[in-house]
């Protein structure tokens, strides 16, 4: 949520956010409400002082009986009108607070302006694409050959957009997981934890994904939601809480699965492992001082690509612009893994700056050292990484020419000495 000062002083930059984010937002209307607003409190102070001056007096008996009871009838009156007006203030303060979760955050001034996804700038690549001297096959069908991913089966299992892992497959993941979880934990300073699947609507709201995205969760019948990513239970841990300056930065880290509906996404990515309902993810987050969170962006950037290459997969970073950035977000890199069947990057993580913009919404603040008022920190988030995802960019940079999968040096040790993954046989 932006600061409603920012809205009040300078509606245009606000504006012209919205107008840059390509999103609609009736301002106008939450700076009425947020007038009718000032008129109420105005009143109702001015009834309040009234109410007391009143009370004052009776409580002093120095009025005659008549006076007395006039006072206490008005007394009763101007009663009636505070507990109307403190409803009104009270319906009026929640549609301001309802309408201003539905403004995006502001930008920051490096991120790039553009009108859809291919105007994100590419910062850099890395490493070598791979070459094959033999016709290179989609992940898919390497699977189904090496007998490791089976959707049929998903689908029986659940509906469209599942996928049975199995074998060679749930190793890798499960390698993965612990090889990511390890590297974030032991080389980065990152505290691992196990949090809750299930959440609540304060914590979705106060990360983002609500109101503005309900269509993509999933709810169960109590009121709960399947989480569709660790970003939102480890941002809210501490949400109404007020930290000591000391004790940021905060880093933070789970794998969990993650759940999403992919509204709107029909008929992308129908064929595959790329875009599921259900999928394997490592998160990270970090709480920081306001001063210090885009050097900890970069920070953190480094943390979820140095992944990529330990693992020896191309990919490159890019620059998400105005249209394209999520809504939480003032400033984000996505990360893009090499795909060799596609002949493209594919998104495989997004870092980003989310600013005050979470903490304003979980109420999450700080206590500055040196005293005074507290103050909200910042929070930021990035996959590392999309687990399903490394598994897909794994199987088509390493095949081998009979169809089996090298696994990547680091990963051995994981896969409890398993150095390829080959055909299954049977007796």
């Amino acid at each position: 949520m932006i600061d409603i000062k920012i809205l009040r002083n300078d509606p245009e930059q606000v504006t012209a956010t919205l107008k840059n984010r390509k999103t609609d937002v009736d301002l106008q209307k939450i700076l009425d409400l947020d007038n009718e607003r000032k008129e109420i409190i105005f009143r109702l102070d001015q009834i309040k002082q009234q109410r007391n001056e009143n009370s004052g007096k009776i409580g002093k008996g120095k009025v005659d009986p008549l006076e007395k009871q006039t006072l206490i009838e008005e007394t009763r009156r101007l009663g009636d009108e505070i507990k109307t007006g403190d409803s009104k203030l009270r319906d009026l303060t929640d549609e301001i607070n309802n309408r201003m979760l539905t403004i995006p955050n502001s930008l920051h001034e490096s991120t790039p302006i553009g009108q859809s996804e291919e105007d994100n700038p590419e910062n850099y690549r890395w490493g070598k694409l791979p070459v094959f001297d033999f016709p290179v096959k989609h992940h898919a069908d390497l699977a189904e050959q090496l007998d490791i991913l089976d959707a049929p089966r998903g689908v029986k299992l659940a509906h469209s957009r599942f996928t049975l892992v199995k074998g060679a497959a749930a190793r890798l993941e499960r390698a993965l997981m612990n090889f990511m979880l390890d590297i974030h934990t032991e080389n980065h300073g990152f505290e691992e934890v196990i949090p809750p699947l299930l959440i609540n609507s304060q914590c979705l709201t106060g990360t983002g994904q609500l109101p503005k995205f309900e269509e993509d969760l999933f709810k169960t019948t109590d009121g709960l939601y399947l989480l569709p990513t660790a970003e939102v239970p480890l941002t809210n841990i501490y949400r109404e809480e007020i930290l000591k300056e000391d004790a940021l930065p905060v880093y933070l880290t789970a794998h969990t699965p993650c759940f999403r509906s992919e509204a709107g996404s029909y008929g992308k990515d129908t064929k595959g492992y790329i875009r599921q309902h259900q999928f394997n993810k490592v998160e990270l987050v970090k709480l920081t001082h306001p001063d210090k969170s885009y050097e900890e962006l970069e920070l953190l950037l480094k943390n979820a690509t140095e992944i990529l290459e330990r693992l020896e997969l191309p990919y490159r970073v890019i620059s998400l612009c105005s249209a394209d950035i999520g809504f939480s977000a003032a400033k984000c890199y996505d990360i893009e893994v090499w795909v060799p069947s596609e002949d493209r990057y594919r998104e495989i993580s997004s870092c980003s700056n989310c600013t005050d913009f979470q903490a304003r919404r979980a109420n999450i603040r700080f206590k500055p050292n040196e005293g005074g008022k507290t103050r909200y920190v910042h929070t930021l988030n990035g996959s590392a990484l999309a687990v399903g995802r490394t598994v897909v960019a794994i199987l088509e940079n390493n095949q081998m020419s009979d169809g089996s999968i090298k696994i990547p040096e680091v990963l051995i040790p994981y896969m409890r000495g398993l150095t390829k993954i080959e055909m299954r046989t049977y007796d």
